[in-house]
């Protein structure tokens, strides 16, 4: 068997501490301030609304995406990595709020989740733990950079530094109201970024790489930097150097002109950025701009990797990167991530570091399992407000899953439970039911319903089942309207 993460880790710190007994020994005086070695630096990267399929490295060769395909060769890749859902239209907040505190969809309250549907006295605030307060309550240095889409109590809680915050949820991404921490902890308001939204968050986190390496005081403290890119979001407007050819593009297997039937918001702001019926021509415009904004933001993701390098802090520096969800961009005749498909549910996640071994699992893992897995790599204890699972027994490779089904939800209009290659969907609109049952082994890309095959029957069935069983653990609000 393998060593694992935290052996390997320790071996590591071993080594170092072993080097710097041996610096102290030759030069006392300039060492006399050094600490015992820190704990592993974190970069948490988040993208906004990009797809699974969006990273050369993992199986897409029509993107350009140099930067994220090397953090995927020498680095853990998750190839089942689920958004819970959302009980709102805006799936990013809900998703960012389960990261953040680790649990699940109803355990997180409204006012975190979705803010703007909060009180004045509940909006942005959480009794759960996050992510960067965790880390910071433990010694970290702890950064944001970036959309912050769940108010600034937490933001101002939860870090000791942050530069170009933007606390919307989407904008133009050439005129972003950006602020820093400091501004935002004396009430002062935001001004517009003239630059492009994915150069400006990395330009902070840059800065703040550089800032720290030259102070002396900052070396021995460990840091957590949370960077959170606006980008892919629509408006999806690339630079002019990183367009790509609309007439290259090819458009989804799974492409239809509209969706088959009502699934509750075929009319909503995301399903409105094109005509309808979808026509090729304007899903591969979609898909260009989509694509561009990506390889753009993996220019910048880029530029933060290199810093890190420079700084001499790469060697001791876990990388992650994900997105807050997936995007329909003309599968099954959708634009949005208002569904429960496979294409907006899902996203990459990417776990690159010291004591991390190249490789990946199929396991079926949630956003929300990042903060136990990152507390658990920097040897700390997982809060018990945490729902998710630590995936280092995955990584390590102690372990094949962490659960053995999924269970997915959007509104109180879709509900969808994955246990092993079969997925069951089930949607609940205008007081009628419809049904979908998929082999997602012979077909990935959703379009053969099994439903009302009387050969899957038992499997419906089981999966239904299952589903209640979700709906119940979760404490869904929606539960009876999907029963029987």
């Amino acid at each position: 068997m393998r060593p694992s993460v935290t052996d390997r880790l320790s071996r590591l710190i071993l080594h170092s501490t072993w080097m710097l007994t041996c610096l102290l020994a030759v030069a006392p005086a300039q060492s006399a301030g050094a600490e015992e070695t820190k704990r592993p630096n974190i970069i948490f990267l988040l993208s906004d609304d990009q797809r699974v399929d969006t990273i050369t490295a993992l199986g897409n060769d029509r993107i350009k995406t140099p930067n994220l395909d090397r953090l995927v060769r020498r680095g853990f890749i998750f190839d089942n990595t689920y958004c819970m859902g959302s009980m709102s239209a805006a799936v990013c907040a809900p998703s960012r709020a389960m990261i953040l505190t680790g649990r699940t969809l109803w355990h997180n309250p409204i006012g975190f989740s979705v803010p703007w549907k909060g009180t004045k006295q509940t909006r942005g605030k959480t009794p759960h733990i996050t992510m960067p307060k965790f880390f910071r309550d433990h010694g970290y240095a702890t950064f944001c950079t970036g959309k912050w889409h769940q108010g600034s109590p937490t933001a101002i809680e939860g870090f000791t530094a942050g530069d170009n915050i933007f606390f919307g949820g989407m904008g133009n991404h050439e005129e972003l109201p950006l602020t820093s921490l400091e501004r935002v902890s004396q009430g002062k308001g935001a001004t517009k970024s003239s630059t492009f939204s994915s150069e400006a968050f990395a330009s902070a986190a840059v800065d703040f790489l550089r800032r720290r390496h030259s102070e002396e005081s900052a070396s021995s403290q460990p840091f957590f930097m949370y960077i959170s890119f606006t980008a892919p979001h629509d408006p999806r407007t690339p630079p002019s150097d990183y367009r790509y050819d609309a007439d290259t593009m090819t458009v989804p297997r799974n492409f239809l002109p509209e969706h088959p039937f009502d699934n509750g918001e075929l009319t909503i702001r995301d399903e409105k950025l094109a005509a309808f019926p979808r026509s090729k021509k304007a899903v591969r415009q979609h898909l260009a701009d989509y694509y561009g904004m990506i390889t753009h933001l993996d220019a910048h993701v880029g530029r933060v990797l290199e810093a890190l390098r420079d700084t001499g802090e790469a060697d001791n520096t876990l990388v992650v990167f994900t997105s807050d969800h997936g995007l329909a961009i003309g599968s099954h005749g959708l634009l949005g991530k208002q569904n429960l498909y496979e294409h907006s549910m899902k996203a990459p996640l990417i776990f690159a570091g010291p004591g991390i071994e190249e490789g990946s699992s199929a396991a079926l893992v949630y956003l929300f399992d990042i903060f136990p897995t990152l507390a658990e790599y920097a040897g700390l204890p997982v809060p018990v407000s945490v729902e998710g699972k630590s995936l280092l027994p995955i990584i390590d490779g102690k372990s094949d899953s962490v659960r053995d089904s999924a269970f997915l939800a959007y509104r109180d209009l879709q509900r969808a439970v994955r246990e092993g290659k079969w997925k069951l969907i089930e949607y609940a609109v205008k007081g009628k039911r419809t049904t979908q049952l998929f082999d997602l082994e012979s077909d990935p890309d959703e379009v053969h319903n099994l439903a009302a095959d009387p050969k899957y029957k038992a499997i419906r069935e089981r999966l239904s089942v299952k589903l209640g069983d979700w709906q119940e653990k979760l404490d869904d609000p929606a539960r009876s309207k999907f029963q029987g």
